[in-house]
């Protein structure tokens, strides 16, 4: 009965999310259909979730800024980081290192935002054409 009334809340504002209990914040399709509504929720999912795969690409498709909230593991994941960085290239900051220095990576986050050029690792900010594409 909670469940389905709070389906019923996240349907009409998704941030409702962040009044849940703890078991709802811990439940999978409701912290789905609240990002679903409000990508930026997946910030009151529980720990256990935001190690999930496809919650944390729900939300980071839509709002990179998500990385930050992320597991360890996740942000260390090529498709989670390329998701996030193309709608927020300034988050590659919170990649981790082997993906700070993917200049595949790299150049989709420059592109999004030039400022991202000061978040890749060193070694990359050698490379010439991300210099060129930071200017």
């Amino acid at each position: 009965m909670m469940r389905k009334l709070y389906g019923i809340a996240i349907n009409q504002d998704g941030e409702a999310l962040e009044f849940a209990s703890d078991r709802l914040k811990d439940n999978k399709n409701i912290v789905l259909q609240s990002i679903n509504v409000a990508p930026w929720t997946a910030y009151y999912a529980s720990e256990r979730l935001k190690g999930d795969k496809e919650v944390i690409m729900a939300s980071v498709k839509e709002y990179g800024q998500t990385l930050y909230y992320a597991s360890e593991n996740l942000r260390d994941d090529e498709e989670i980081v390329k998701a996030a960085v193309s709608n927020k290239g300034i988050i590659i900051k919170y990649a981790s290192y082997r993906l700070r220095n993917n200049k595949e990576i790299a150049k989709i986050a420059i592109s999004q935002d030039k400022r991202a050029y000061h978040f890749i690792t060193q070694e990359l900010k050698q490379d010439e054409e991300l210099k060129n594409l930071a200017q």
